[in-house]
């Protein structure tokens, strides 16, 4: 499979026909020697059959799901892959910088773009082309500040589109930020100009971090876990939206799926409850699933939100909920969303 090959056993070992609850299955042995598109076709044989299972005979919500971080290691490559086939992501955020980015991208051109978006999923903070790594908390500050280099942002944003554009064929359907820098002052200015620059008659749709109204849920969340979403909604959202608008680019509602990344799949399961419980048509639900363990990689909960989303109990609340997912430039489309 290359030179960041991942283990034959991992596609039968968290195959979407395993129980939340299970790590292992039978069915879908593969075979040493296998190429990546044809282990993900064996790993998804039953794909069809069962979506439909889950599918609601009357849909009164739309949602996306937007897998972040594709590029960043194989095990989130092959678990966004997997949930696209899956019907369980309509949308995959590219990381075009990171490690596994040249020997996994090529797969997503066996996707059908009607089905999933893609979209740059731009980074400043962990593996940017041109610019040095930037901290979080001191990206936070110089933008806020309006001392970060504009020229560097400016560059390292084409740069991006460039490099995503050579290994997919086409331009971004959308584009967002890796920990949500694309809301920053300054960042967002330098890419809203560079995307109509680019792209003056097909623009692409930009996440809004707009946090949800827990009260829909049914039962209003505690401070805790209300503090991170407004955080990450006070560092731009609302400006973003406004100079997006002003721009004609769309937009989606609501972010849902903002959580600690602690936690269980239990935990991560009744967070998904509640979030397709309050979400409205045109909400966007990020999530950051991966297979594997990586030493680079700090989020240990990706492997609980792989096993969760691609779960017969997810597609009961799917179910339960009235919910249709869809791309999220089709619910645009329709006139839904910012």
């Amino acid at each position: 499979m290359g030179p960041q090959g991942l283990p034959v056993s991992m596609f039968h070992k968290y195959h979407h026909d395993a129980p939340v609850h299970s790590g292992s299955s039978s069915a879908h042995q593969h075979e040493a020697g296998d190429s990546p598109a044809q282990m993900l076709g064996k790993g998804v044989a039953l794909t069809d059959k069962r979506l439909h299972s889950h599918e609601p005979a009357e849909h009164s919500r739309s949602l996306c799901i937007a897998v972040d971080d594709f590029g960043l290691h194989p095990g989130v490559c092959v678990a966004a892959l997997l949930l696209s086939r899956l019907g369980r992501a309509q949308a995959i955020g590219c990381m075009v910088g990171a490690p596994a980015w040249p020997q996994w991208a090529q797969e997503l051109q066996e996707l059908d773009p009607h089905q999933t978006e893609m979209g740059l999923h731009l980074d400043l903070t962990q593996h940017p082309l041109h610019l040095q790594p930037q901290r979080l908390g001191s990206l936070i500050l110089h933008s806020w500040l309006r001392t970060v280099e504009r020229t560097g942002i400016r560059t390292e944003i084409c740069v991006q589109l460039d490099a995503f554009e050579q290994r997919t064929g086409s331009p971004p359907a959308y584009v967002d930020g890796h920990q949500h820098v694309h809301q920053f002052p300054v960042v967002r200015e330098e890419l809203l100009t560079q995307l109509q620059l680019r792209y003056p008659n097909h623009l692409p749709w930009l996440r809004n971090t707009a946090r949800y109204s827990s009260a829909r849920a049914g039962q209003p969340a505690s401070w805790r876990q209300t503090i991170k979403p407004r955080m990450i909604e006070a560092l731009g959202a609302a400006a973003l939206a406004r100079q997006a608008l002003a721009r004609g680019f769309r937009q989606n509602n609501h972010l849902l799926g903002v959580h600690d990344f602690s936690g269980d799949e239990d935990s991560y399961l009744a967070w998904t409850r509640s979030w397709l419980q309050a979400c409205v048509s045109g909400d966007l639900l990020m999530c950051h699933p991966g297979l594997g363990t990586y030493p680079q990689d700090a989020l240990g909960s990706r492997i609980h939100e792989y096993r969760v989303l691609s779960g017969s109990a997810f597609g009961e609340v799917i179910e339960k909920n009235g919910i249709r997912l869809e791309p999220l430039g089709q619910t645009l489309a329709c006139g839904v969303g910012w």
